[in-house]
């Protein structure tokens, strides 16, 4: 079986943090890392000046606009510093992973993460920490391999419910019409109201949408029950804006499964990430603390937790 190539370098201090130049940065990007053999880009970084790491933390992006970029630019380096190894990969279809033009199913995507995480050697309790549908991943894993999740934080995102396939539905018929069908026009709308950036992101979308089957296959996944998310037994961080079309989904999370922590963000809307990073940071390494205590792990970053306003 051909090895993940592998190339170190040194995390440059560009993310939004407060991570020290001489955080490690480990690019993978070898052969047959995803579920049918498609190629996946993984970053991972380490804590700084060699130290061991006080748990593994694996951030999963979003669908279509998003790549592990909205994690190294946003809160990897800062968990990091922390004292956390850190696992980032692009999607397939995304970033600087291999775009296949089928195989798009929610189960798929959680396959790539279980191979991922076998070809990495990576065979502990991990802290999955999931973006909108990287959140849906984070939470299918954790159904199909709870011996292998010491926790999930999720934000902006919900299991792969009944509801969930009948909204993410809806939202990749809308992007086909709006970004395909209309492509000129939505693009020239997107960039002169959401600048240039948004509309490259905007550019990729369509881009994926119309060379692979990605609108069909997701809405074709398969769904899970109340009772199997109930079976959720590891902790859980859920955190939504407060001006987001998931504002209230963390009553119904709440009501599942009783032991889950529920944040909402005043003033915030679905793109929670890239707009409060600093909060996203301070509430994922309060939890991660608090986990590791209590199953006796060392202490993550002591330091980075005392701006934490729980």
């Amino acid at each position: 079986m051909a090895m993940i190539d592998t190339a170190r370098d040194t995390h440059d201090g560009t993310g939004s943090g407060t991570g020290d130049d001489t955080d490690q940065a480990t690019d993978h990007d070898g052969p047959d890392t995803g579920a049918d053999g498609v190629r996946l880009h993984v970053q991972r970084l380490s804590p700084p000046d060699g130290r061991p790491p006080t748990a593994t933390a694996v951030l999963i992006h979003g669908l279509l606009t998003d790549s592990l970029a909205s994690w190294y630019f946003t809160v990897a380096p800062d968990l990091a510093a922390a004292g956390l190894e850190v696992v980032m990969y692009d999607q397939r279809g995304h970033g600087r992973s291999e775009r296949p033009g089928s195989g798009y199913r929610l189960d798929t995507f959680v396959t790539d993460l279980e191979r991922l995480l076998d070809r990495l050697d990576i065979t502990g309790p991990v802290h999955l920490v999931g973006n909108c549908f990287g959140g849906t991943v984070a939470f299918a894993y954790a159904m199909r391999h709870p011996e292998r999740v010491a926790g999930i934080a999720v934000i902006e995102a919900k299991p792969a419910t009944a509801s969930w396939l009948t909204e993410i539905s809806g939202i990749l018929r809308r992007v086909a019409t709006e970004l395909v069908v209309h492509e000129a026009e939505s693009l020239a709308w997107v960039s002169a109201h959401r600048g240039a950036h948004t509309a490259r992101l905007a550019k990729s979308a369509a881009r994926l949408v119309r060379t692979t089957t990605i609108a069909e296959d997701v809405p074709a996944s398969g769904v899970v029950s109340e009772e199997q998310v109930r079976a959720v037994r590891c902790p859980v961080l859920a955190v939504y804006g407060a001006d987001s079309e998931l504002a209230g989904q963390e009553r119904w999370l709440e009501s599942v499964l009783p032991g889950t922590r529920t944040v909402v963000l005043p003033g915030q809307g679905h793109s929670v990430l890239a707009e409060a990073p600093t909060r996203i940071r301070e509430l994922l390494l309060s939890w991660i603390h608090e986990d590791e205590t209590a199953t006796g792990a060392p202490a993550v970053g002591a330091a980075a937790l005392e701006a934490d306003a729980l």
